[in-house]
C-alpha cells in the first residue's frame, strides 16, 4: 500500500546521481504524491506518479534544492476515499511532507485538503476539475471549465451543430460540468436536449444509448469518468452510432482511455485539454526524449493532461521553494503568490495569486489512431470561472470550494 523512493536514475545513470546525492547532503526534502496505482482512478493514477517522480530526479539532476535532495514518498490509495484520509494525515504526521501532490477526482481532493489545512502541510491538486477551490493552502494547477469547455463547446458547434445530449459522471465534477456544457451551448444558440448521469462503476449503457438514439442530438458530449466508463465508448460503436452522431468530451484521453479502444471506436472524438502528448514545440519534444531515455519502454502515453500538470506542479512548487529559499510553508505560499511561472512542455504554465489557480494554454483536438491531432491551440487561458468566486488577497484565510454559479 505504500513505497518510498529516494528518487534516482536506473540502469547506467545510478551512480552519478547517487553521488550527486551524497554531495547534496543526506536530509532530504520530502514530497508525498497520493496517485491510485490500483483500483478504478489507476488509468489516471499510474502516468500521474510517474511525471511526479520524473519531475523529482529532473530536479535532484540540476541539483535538488537548497542543497538538498527531493525524496518522493508514493502512497496508492486504491481508489478509497478512506486511505486518502489516511494517507494525507501520515503526509503531514509522520512524514512531515514539505508538499503533498494527490487526488483525482474532486471527492478525493475533498478528503485531503482539510486534513492538510488543519496540519498546515502545502498542497497541490494538479488535475483538471470543476473549479470552485478558495483554499491559500491549496494550489490547483489543473484546467477548468472556463479554460476547457469554454474552448471546446464553440469547437464542436461549428462543426456539428446546436443540439447536444451531455453523459456524466455522478458527483460534482459531471454535475457541475454538464451545467458548463449546457450554459456555453446555449450562449451560442444551441441548447441540451438532455443529461443523463452515472455512478463511477456502471458498466451497462446500452437504455442511455437508446435514449440518446431516441433524441437525435447532433453531438453528444461526455464528461465519464474511471475505467469503468470506458465502457460507453465501446458500447456506442457497436450500437453503430458512432457514425451517426459525433462525440466530444471533456475527460476522454486524461486516463489514456484512446489506448484502451481501438480506432474504429476512438477516432473521431473531440477534447480539450491544457496538454496532449502530440504538442508540437521544441520544449515538448526535448520532454519525451528525456522521459524515453529514462523510461524506455516502460514509458507511459500522456494522452491528456493530468499526468502533465502532476510534472508542471511539481516544478511550480520547486520554483517557489527556490524563490522562497526555503521549504517553510508561508514562504513558498508567499513566493508562489508573487506570480511564478514555468516554460514546460504544455506551453507557459502562470500562477494567479488572486485564486491559487493556473493560466495556462488549451489545446483542442481529435482522437486519431490511438493518439491526438492537435486542432486549435488557444494560449494564456485564465480561470475565470475561480476568479469570479475566489480572492485571496482580500481574504487569505478562505477554506472552501464555491460552486460556481453558472447561470444557464
Amino acid at each position: 500500500m505504500q513505497r518510498r523512493t529516494l528518487i534516482a536514475a536506473a540502469g547506467g545513470l545510478a551512480a552519478p546521481l547517487v553521488f550527486r546525492h551524497a554531495a547534496l547532503g543526506a536530509d532530504p526534502i520530502k514530497v508525498v504524491s497520493i496517485h491510485d496505482a490500483s483500483g478504478g482512478l489507476d488509468i489516471y493514477g499510474k502516468p500521474m506518479i510517474a511525471c511526479v517522480d520524473f519531475a523529482a530526479e529532473e530536479i535532484n539532476a540540476a541539483g535538488g534544492l537548497l542543497g538538498r535532495p527531493v525524496q518522493v514518498i508514493n502512497y496508492d490509495p486504491q481508489s478509497n476515499i478512506q486511505l486518502y484520509t489516511q494517507f494525507a494525515t501520515q503526509a503531514a504526521t509522520r512524514d512531515k511532507a514539505a508538499a503533498v501532490h494527490g487526488g483525482i477526482t474532486s471527492a478525493s481532493r475533498e478528503a485531503i485538503r482539510p486534513v492538510l489545512k488543519r496540519y498546515n502541510t502545502l498542497y497541490f491538486y494538479n488535475t483538471q476539475y470543476e473549479g470552485g477551490v478558495c483554499d491559500r493552502n491549496c494550489f490547483c494547477t489543473g484546467s477548468t471549465p472556463a479554460q476547457n469547455v469554454q474552448r471546446l463547446v464553440p469547437h464542436i458547434m461549428q462543426k456539428w451543430g446546436k443540439k447536444v445530449y451531455i453523459v456524466a459522471a455522478d458527483y460534482n465534477y459531471g454535475q457541475i460540468t454538464s451545467k458548463w456544457v449546457t450554459k456555453f451551448f446555449r450562449e451560442g444558440g444551441g441548447d441540451a436536449v438532455a443529461v443523463d448521469f452515472f455512478p463511477l462503476d456502471v458498466t451497462n449503457f446500452g437504455p442511455a444509448i437508446q435514449k440518446i438514439q431516441a433524441a437525435k442530438p447532433d453531438v453528444v458530449v461526455s464528461a465519464l469518468v474511471g475505467g469503468a466508463h470506458v465502457s460507453f465508448y465501446r458500447q456506442w460503436a457497436a450500437a453503430g452510432m458512432k457514425s451517426r452522431i459525433p462525440m466530444a468530451s471533456t475527460t476522454f484521453g486524461g486516463g489514456n482511455e484512446s489506448l484502451l479502444l481501438s480506432p474504429e471506436e476512438g477516432d473521431g472524438i473531440v477534447c480539450a485539454f491544457s496538454y496532449f502528448q502530440e504538442v508540437d514545440s521544441p520544449v515538448n519534444r526535448a520532454f519525451l526524449d528525456r522521459l524515453r531515455a529514462k523510461l524506455g519502454a516502460n514509458t507511459p502515453y500522456l494522452g491528456g493532461e493530468l499526468a502533465m500538470r502532476s510534472y508542471v506542479g511539481m516544478q511550480l512548487w520547486a520554483e517557489g521553494v527556490r524563490k522562497a529559499g526555503s521549504i517553510d510553508r508561508t514562504k513558498v505560499i508567499e513566493a508562489l503568490g508573487s506570480g511564478i511561472s514555468v516554460d514546460g512542455p504544455p506551453g507557459r504554465t502562470t500562477l494567479d495569486s488572486k485564486t491559487n489557480h493556473v493560466t495556462l494554454d488549451v489545446y483542442v483536438a481529435e482522437v486519431k489512431n490511438r493518439g491526438f491531432n492537435v486542432l486549435q491551440h488557444f494560449p494564456n487561458s485564465p480561470p475565470s470561472d475561480t476568479q469570479s468566486v475566489c480572492d485571496l488577497q482580500k481574504e487569505p484565510n478562505a477554506n472552501r470550494q464555491v460552486v460556481v454559479d453558472v447561470r444557464i
